[in-house]
């Protein structure tokens, strides 16, 4: 099945399932609403992962700003420095950890480290590092997502008063070493 015939295809589907699907892409909960065209269509029409992926896609671009994407909200490093005050624990480290998806691509978690668990802080995308640099070229070499999420993080964790880990701070990798706790014995 073509992408064009995926796309005709959802506007055979009832009413409250074309809903349902809206909602969830309006909400940016993509993986969910791929899920629902999965379970519609695998079997009675072909619907596949590819399939899936291009009606949520043009979804997204029919309601364009509607959609919920955390990737459009602005970088706050006071916000975040807020955030990272209100973890509910002793925060030990910040860290900036490689992430992504086949939708954001690859993005950087800044995470406070506390002394039972990781807080995510926020989440620097491509859009909002350009917005918040001013650029989305690469800087000094380095992508520019990752010279954002360098900046805020070195920033929260100085406020902190606590170290900064970045373990690839030069290109993506999500496998890269994270920063140790302290053993406590």
């Amino acid at each position: 099945m073509t992408d064009e015939q995926a796309l005709a295809w959802f506007e055979t589907l009832p009413a409250e399932v074309r809903a349902q699907v809206d909602g969830l892409v309006l909400q940016f909960r993509l993986v969910w609403a791929m899920k629902i065209l999965l379970d519609a269509g695998r079997v009675s029409h072909g619907i596949g992962l590819h399939q899936a992926q291009a009606i949520v896609g043009a979804r997204c671009e029919h309601y364009g700003d509607r959609v919920a994407n955390p990737a459009n909200v602005p970088l706050d490093p006071a916000a975040v420095v807020r955030r990272a005050g209100e973890v509910g624990e002793r925060v030990l480290a910040v860290e900036a950890v490689w992430d992504g998806d086949t939708v954001q691509n690859w993005f950087v978690d800044l995470v406070a480290v506390g002394g039972s668990r990781d807080h995510r802080l926020v989440t620097v995308y491509g859009s909002n590092a350009a917005r918040y640099l001013g650029s989305d070229d690469r800087i000094d070499g380095r992508p520019h997502i990752a010279v954002a999420a360098e900046r805020i993080g070195r920033g929260v964790a100085a406020e902190l008063g606590v170290p900064f880990h970045f373990g690839s701070p030069d290109r993506p990798d999500d496998e890269a070493p994270r920063w140790v706790r302290p053993s406590t014995s």
